[in-house]
């Protein structure tokens, strides 16, 4: 019968020294570890911090507009070159630039490789004058085709020469959205927009040049119906009844317009067509008939003579 070897057997002295060596193997991984990562996190930091920088205009990019220029940006964004691309905060800095460029939106994006920034607007344009009233008094001003207001150095770097011919008198930021309405359609109301004015409580009047002064009422849901029944009356309204010296139109209630007159208040289109159209007709029965009696032949009115 054989016997299997026996395990040789360790002295404590040897199990001791065999537990330091491992130890001490654990320490040195932990120390290249350490060393690494310190080196890998300093090396981030240098690249983060000296690599991904701008440092000339030219890492600056403007696209979308072709009137605000690099220049312009840099100077409303108030950047300071070189600067940490990083250290920008996109959302603050369109803000910023929204607020002080003639544009409708901003977007700002951060891009690393090769490190630039680029901005993209999209242009503002002035479509009519404004007046509000502030803390100071009036302020003058311009609003853009959304309704939003535009002071005066923003509508002058916008590039546009040409003054808008609509004012807006009364402009408050709770009605844009009526407003940009108003202004989308000026060109379909059958004649020349001239002024929108908002009243205290929001009430809306119009004013154009075939028509003159427009109540619209509340700029409700109903709005877009008083603008079609605006349009109908621009081209429709019969020439009688544009002879009067109106004072005004109350479109307030669409299906029911009426008339503003010199010292008959207020009276309805339709009782006003009606009124005109009976007294053509009576002008009309009363007028003579023309007289039918013809001249008789020179033959037969002449008597022969001896």
């Amino acid at each position: 019968m054989t016997r299997s070897p026996a395990r040789p057997v360790i002295a404590p002295e040897r199990r001791r020294q065999l537990r330091q060596q491992r130890r001490q193997e654990r320490l040195r991984q932990l120390w290249r570890i350490s060393l690494f990562s310190a080196a890998a996190a300093g090396l981030g930091y240098g690249l983060l911090r000296e690599g991904w920088v701008l440092r000339t205009p030219d890492q600056i990019e403007v696209v979308g507009s072709s009137q605000v220029t690099r220049e312009q940006v840099i100077r409303e964004a108030q950047l300071r070159l070189p600067q940490p691309l990083l250290g920008l905060k996109p959302q603050e800095l369109a803000q910023r630039l929204s607020t002080s460029l003639p544009v409708e939106q901003v977007q700002v994006n951060r891009l690393m490789l090769p490190p630039r920034l680029r901005i993209s607007l999209v242009e503002r344009e002035a479509v009519a004058q404004a007046q509000r009233r502030g803390s100071r008094g009036i302020e003058r001003g311009y609003v853009d085709r959304l309704g939003n207001w535009m002071t005066s150095r923003q509508q002058r770097g916008s590039g546009t020469a040409r003054t808008p011919q609509v004012m807006v008198m009364g402009w408050q930021e709770r009605l844009r959205t009526p407003l940009a309405d108003v202004l989308a359609q000026q060109q379909q109301l059958g004649s020349p927009l001239q002024q929108v004015r908002f009243e205290t409580n929001g009430s809306l009047w119009l004013r154009t040049a075939a028509l003159g002064d427009v109540h619209l009422g509340p700029p409700d849901d109903r709005l877009s119906r008083r603008l079609e029944v605006l349009r109908h009356l621009s081209t429709h309204l019969p020439k009688q009844i544009k002879n009067l010296k109106i004072q005004s139109i109350d479109l307030s209630d669409p299906e029911q317009p009426e008339l503003g007159l010199p010292g008959k208040g207020r009276i309805s289109i339709a009782t006003l067509q009606q009124a005109t159209a009976g007294a053509n007709a009576q002008r009309t029965s009363n007028r003579p008939a023309p007289n039918r009696t013809t001249a008789a032949p020179a033959s037969t009115a002449t008597n022969s003579v001896d």
